[in-house]
């Protein structure tokens, strides 16, 4: 069973993971055969771990992991790779994946662009 684990950064403020949930809600609509599930890397939970943990006992056996990240900052370059790795090793049985930062999609950024467009 394929799942995919959509990984922010987290915050203080509860109300910042509001655009995350409805954005996994959009992904199970959209993809119900794939399980969903978010994942943050500090200040928030479920950690990047406890969320493979979750899917693990679904029954995936192979997960991306989406940064949903605008750019490729410290966070993705050095902390990202080590607890992904740490994951791997945890959860042996799982094909574990991931993608760039979603900032860095062409398409994304156009989102972008059409976004600004439409407020002018």
């Amino acid at each position: 069973m394929k799942a995919i684990i959509l990984f922010g950064h987290g915050a203080r403020d509860a109300r910042w993971r509001e655009p995350f949930d409805r954005l996994a809600v959009m992904w199970q609509e959209q993809h119900p055969k794939t399980l969903v599930e978010l994942a943050f890397l500090e200040m928030m939970q479920p950690s990047l771990e406890q969320a493979i943990s979750g899917l693990v006992k679904q029954g995936a056996n192979e997960a991306v992991v989406v940064p949903v990240f605008f750019g490729q900052g410290g966070h993705l370059r050095n902390d990202f790779p080590l607890l992904l790795q740490a994951c791997q090793e945890k959860f042996p049985e799982l094909k574990l994946s991931t993608t760039s930062a979603v900032g860095e999609d062409a398409a994304v950024l156009q989102a972008i662009v059409d976004f600004g467009a439409r407020a002018l």
